[in-house]
């Protein structure tokens, strides 16, 4: 996951209210806090550095206000003072580190009211982060959140210095934290701790976290890279069935992950093996028009792959009328379901959609997740969404047919919206 950035610091602090002018340019303001008259040698020296910043010249302003560190005997409420200048002169000037160490001193002294500390502390922590020291940072937002702190928005940010700074269980810890109250609360998981899921998952080898990580990055932010990673992926968790080949491309399919040619040729054999060479001719005019297949040295091949669909077609015809018959006499719903899944692929849904849904009530099926899954398939074929996704919810194998299931009703869910 790419470190996040923060914006300048300085933007931060006049969001904030701590680079108003009226608290940099007049002393009785800067002494709001005070509860005695600042002496007149560290008055003089906030009155210059005020109007040095009033004039934009901030490098010379913070010149001017580190000259009150020379004074000696400063009382509390005139170091509290000074702080507060030399924080929001170091703000717009980008000096980092006297921010860091004016924002230290004010929260240190404990003298603001409890929803300014609470904002000065994060004005530490950002700083922190900005500077690159991670565990600080860390500290300063857990400091944030510990005092009452809300703004769930610096979370990620401190996350990441968690786990920039080496603490990765107490990081992973966090972003579990998050998701869980995510799915309680019904809210969108964030993208930056899916993403801290998903990599810590998969440098662990845990495979299943990853995929579970990846399925919500899909589910709820849709990037095409991540249909990739996770369909992928799927084909190496445990207990996968490579008998899912075809199902596997059918959802690479109507994604637009197909793009080889060798691809286009192997999802279209094994369409016309698994006896639907309509399907296989869709496949095989895909390709054409993406223009993977038809085009140099093997395009007589491709013509071939072409023919034998078509071959294969005319001879599916030829003997659907006996097929159908015999797949009703039957005593599994097997070939009901093949049989309709074929009429499907030829645009003939009602009929097709109506022997599948006999096959599956007859029974008798060597892998009844298989032939939901196909039912459901062919409901999305047909346009019929709703029934497709309340049969895919109905698909419980472990073996992939479950995982397929969960991702055709992503697809349908986001090709709705």
């Amino acid at each position: 996951m790419k470190q996040l950035r923060l914006s300048r610091v300085a933007v931060l602090f006049a969001a904030i209210g701590f680079a108003a002018a009226p608290e940099l340019t007049n002393i009785a303001a800067n002494t709001a806090y005070a509860q005695e008259a600042m002496r007149p040698e560290v008055g003089r020296i906030v009155q210059s550095a005020g109007e040095l910043y009033k004039a934009r010249k901030y490098k010379e302003a913070l010149s001017k206000i580190h000259e009150a560190d020379n004074v000696a005997g400063k009382t509390v409420n005139e170091n509290f003072t000074i702080e507060r200048m030399r924080l929001s002169i170091a703000s717009a000037a980008g000096d980092n580190a006297a921010t860091i160490r004016a924002a230290e001193t004010i929260v240190a002294a404990n003298k603001l009211p409890a929803k300014e500390q609470l904002q000065m502390i994060q004005v530490l922590a950002n700083a922190n982060y900005k500077a690159g020291n991670f565990p600080k940072a860390a500290q300063w937002y857990g400091r944030y959140y510990a005092d009452g702190g809300t703004d769930q928005s610096l979370r990620p940010y401190m996350i990441q210095a968690m786990s920039q700074g080496g603490d990765s269980a107490h990081a992973m810890k966090e972003v579990m934290a998050d998701l869980a109250a995510d799915e309680k609360a019904g809210r969108t998981p964030s993208l930056s701790n899916l993403e801290f899921y998903a990599n810590a998952a998969l440098k662990q080898k845990d495979m299943a976290g990853y995929s579970s990580a990846l399925e919500k990055m899909v589910a709820y932010h849709g990037k095409k890279e991540y249909w990739v990673n996770l369909l992928n992926n799927i084909e190496r968790k445990p207990g996968y069935s490579q008998r899912l080949k075809l199902d596997l491309y059918r959802l690479k399919l109507v994604l637009g992950e197909v793009t080889k040619t060798s691809d286009f040729m192997d999802s279209s054999l094994m369409a016309i093996q698994a006896g639907y060479p309509a399907e296989a001719s869709k496949i095989i005019d895909a390709g054409y028009k993406a223009g993977a297949l038809g085009a140099g040295g093997d395009a007589a091949r491709h013509q071939r792959l072409r023919d034998m669909a078509n071959k294969a077609q005319d001879e599916s015809n030829k003997a659907l009328a006996a097929n159908e018959e015999e797949a009703k006499q039957s005593k599994s719903g097997t070939d009901l379901l093949s049989v309709g899944f074929g009429y499907v692929t030829t645009g003939k849904f009602d009929k097709g959609l109506g022997l599948m849904e006999e096959g599956l009530k007859k029974g008798n099926l060597k892998h009844v997740d298989d032939a939901k899954l196909h039912l459901g398939v062919a409901y999305v074929m047909a346009g019929k969404k709703a029934n497709a996704i309340k049969t895919f919810k109905t698909v419980q194998g472990t073996d992939g047919t479950a995982d397929l299931a969960r991702y055709w009703i992503i697809y349908i869910n986001q090709s709705m919206k």
